[in-house]
């Protein structure tokens, strides 16, 4: 697999993002994955509020998020099924801004998805859209996908044997977020100024359409549902979390 990221102009609120983006890269091959920092879709589509105060902020993240517990160094929060600090809500690199994630990011991831397709000719390009996140007793943070389009974000190997033909009863592999956590390297976290990146040779399956919650994994059967239970969250209806 070999990832490059972009150097690029700045990207301004409301702008174009498919124009943006065709106006850094001119071509790609078939069978790449795109991954876009979701600094730019919050400027694309999202909610854009001028910085006001701590309180203003912690008001947002509640209203954004279905649970949202106070930490020492951040709010812990679930959005849209996603364990995310502040409720995925940016202030780096947004001069003075609080930028929020759109509503929408799979239905935007879609769009986009089209239109470079249509640009660039191609038929099998993948998008994924990266934002920081923090596992769980380990330092600094990582990426993962806020959304993603045009691949399997899911590789299921329940029932596959392993090296000693014993088979995997339940091994998913999550491919959605490794491709945006190892695209987020070559990215950066800080002054880059690199916001995408081209995956290729990736080891993973294109598809037109991608299943709704497919990455999604229930409450009864997380690995850290203990702990979310014991914070006080619930999982709801629509399966969040």
């Amino acid at each position: 697999m070999k990832i490059k990221s972009i150097q690029t102009s700045l990207f301004h609120a409301h702008a174009n993002l498919p124009e943006f983006i065709v106006r850094h890269i001119s071509s790609v091959a078939e069978n790449t994955v795109l991954a876009v920092a979701s600094k730019l879709f919050c400027l694309w589509k999202g909610d854009i509020f001028p910085y006001q105060n701590r309180k203003q902020k912690e008001e947002l993240i509640v209203r954004e998020s279905s649970f949202a517990l106070r930490t020492s160094l951040a709010w812990l929060s679930v959005k849209d099924g996603m364990v995310m600090t502040n409720a995925g809500i940016d202030e780096s690199n947004a001069d003075g801004k609080l930028l929020l994630l759109p509503k929408n990011c799979y239905k935007l991831a879609e769009q986009l998805r089209k239109e470079l397709c249509q640009h660039w000719k191609v038929k099998n390009l993948g998008i994924v859209v990266t934002d920081s996140m923090i596992l769980p007793l380990r330092a600094g943070v990582i990426a993962g996908a806020v959304a993603y389009a045009g691949f399997k974000g899911v590789k299921d190997l329940r029932g596959k044997p392993d090296l000693f033909g014993k088979k995997l009863q339940v091994t998913l592999v999550n491919v959605a977020d490794t491709l945006a956590s190892a695209a987020a390297l070559e990215m950066g976290e800080g002054n880059e100024a690199r916001p995408l990146a081209l995956i290729t040779e990736a080891p993973i399956e294109f598809v037109d359409r991608v299943p709704e919650n497919e990455i999604k994994y229930p409450m009864k059967d997380d690995l850290y549902a203990p702990l979310f239970q014991a914070a006080g969250y619930e999982e709801k209806g629509d399966n969040e979390l």
